[in-house]
C-alpha cells in the first residue's frame, strides 16, 4: 500500500482509517491538539481524584506552570495538553513514537479516529 504523507492540518489529505495502518504509523495523530477533561487528568495522574472537585481555574494555572497543559477553556471545562516544540504530544516518546501513558491515555486519544477533526479518517504517514 503506497500512501502519500498526510498533512495533519489539511484533513482532505487524510486516509480512511483501518487498524492495519497503526502497524506502520509514525504517530501523526499524536501531533494533534489533545483536549482533556478533569477525569482524564486524574487517569493520567497529574491531579488526584479529590483535586478534581476543586477550582478548575486553579488546577489549570498549576498545570500550565508545570508544563502539562497549554490552554484551559473554562466555559467547556476543557484543557489542552502541551505539545513539544516539534508538535508532538508531551506524552509521546520521540524515539520509538509510542505513547508513554497508553494504558492511561485520555478519552480523546482512546476514541481517535472515530471522533475528531475528520471522523473515520487518519492523518496516516509512514515517513
Amino acid at each position: 500500500m503506497t500512501t502519500q504523507p498526510a498533512d495533519i492540518d489539511n484533513v482532505s489529505t487524510w486516509v480512511k482509517y483501518s487498524a492495519k495502518l497503526c502497524k506502520n504509523c509514525v504517530a501523526n495523530c499524536c501531533r494533534l491538539p489533545v483536549e482533556v477533561m478533569l477525569t482524564d487528568l486524574v487517569r493520567i495522574g497529574v491531579i488526584d481524584e479529590f483535586e478534581q472537585d476543586g477550582n478548575a481555574k486553579k488546577i489549570a494555572k498549576r498545570l500550565k506552570k508545570e508544563g502539562v497543559i497549554e490552554h484551559f477553556y473554562q466555559k467547556k471545562g476543557l484543557f489542552t495538553l502541551t505539545r513539544m516544540a516539534n508538535g508532538d504530544c508531551l506524552f509521546l516518546d520521540s524515539t520509538v513514537r509510542n505513547c508513554t501513558i497508553y494504558e492511561k491515555r485520555p478519552d480523546t486519544c482512546r476514541n481517535h479516529p472515530h471522533i475528531g477533526p475528520r471522523a473515520g479518517f487518519c492523518a496516516f504517514s509512514n515517513k
